[in-house]
């Protein structure tokens, strides 16, 4: 008997294979889907029965998350009501293994007949489906991954994949942006980063300003109650400087005994990294990795200091 794991993987192999397998079945059809429903006005409504129903409900979750306003409906649900919801201006997908499901063939007429263009995905390209489809794409595969050839294993991981390369290359023409994902999924954590901003994140109360000629055994006292593990040096009621505890601690290896007496001046960094408050968090982030450093200050239009953002502050 074959080790279960040797069944997964063969499971794995076959499947990838599916999928490489649609890349010599790519045609024109293809860039003409792409540029159909770049140019729909409407929504694109997608269809499919069974497993190609579920199928279908995920590739309008993605092309719905990725800038192209679609939905699933299933077809049994068509001839109750929902036919009123399909109009001139969208564009519908049908999907099916075979190409000869009833439950999609019997609203075809009506698509025809309102000239609404219909996206067909079949294994089968002789179908009746792929026959009065506006476009078809090709996913038929040599074979199932189930054991038995029966159960919906290769076909459905290659109109799976069939799916994401449609929002991969809708992304790309439409020039979709990662802040224009984090508008569709504010409650991520990448919809986080790209749409908090310093404001929403920074500490304002309480911070450990300082004067630049105040004495370093003073100003330690200042960072220790601070509890951010730095001070800023305020002169003027703007930004001159920022003193972090390694600057500290490489201040007390250097000076030893002159310690206590030296101004905070003399050690500080001079030109700390400001940010307006408006900054998204991801901006900040990048600025961190970029400058090796933990912190930034937020300053407001005149450069006075409102507020601080740490590394702690990022981890939404």
């Amino acid at each position: 008997m074959m080790n279960v794991r040797e069944i997964a993987e063969k499971c794995f192999r076959d499947e990838a294979q599916a999928i490489l397998n649609l890349i010599p079945q790519l045609d024109e059809n293809f860039d003409k889907t792409v540029e159909l429903i770049r140019n729909c006005t409407g929504k694109v409504i997608i269809t499919g029965v069974g497993k190609s129903g579920h199928i279908g409900a995920k590739m309008a979750a993605t092309l719905s998350s990725t800038g192209t306003p679609a939905f699933f409906i299933n077809p049994l649900d068509v001839f109750h009501g929902d036919l009123g919801v399909i109009t001139v201006d969208d564009v519908v997908i049908a999907i099916s293994n075979s190409g000869q499901t009833d439950e999609l063939l019997r609203f075809v007429p009506y698509l025809i007949a309102h000239e609404i263009p219909l996206i067909g995905i079949s294994g089968n390209p002789d179908s009746l489906l792929a026959k009065y489809s506006t476009h078809h794409l090709n996913v038929r595969v040599n074979s199932e991954a189930c054991p038995l050839n029966l159960a919906p294993t290769s076909s459905t991981t290659a109109t799976l994949a069939m799916g994401d390369a449609l929002a991969c290359a809708l992304i790309e023409v439409r020039n979709f942006k990662a802040t224009d994902f984090a508008q569709f999924h504010p409650g991520g954590s990448l919809g986080r980063r790209l749409l908090t901003t310093a404001r929403d994140v920074m500490r304002s109360d309480d911070l450990p300003i300082i004067s630049p000629d105040m004495p370093l055994g003073e100003a330690i006292m200042h960072m220790s109650r601070g509890k951010l593990g730095l001070c800023i040096a305020v002169e003027g009621g703007k930004v001159a400087g920022l003193i972090t505890d390694g600057d500290m601690r490489r201040a007390i290896e250097s000076l030893q005994e002159k310690f206590f007496n030296v101004p905070v001046r003399q050690v500080m960094t001079q030109a700390p990294k400001c940010v307006p408050p408006t900054i998204k968090i991801e901006q900040i982030q990048r600025i961190m990795h970029r400058n090796k450093i933990h912190t930034v200050l937020v300053v407001d239009e005149n450069e006075y200091l409102i507020g601080v953002v740490d590394h702690f502050s990022c981890m939404l």
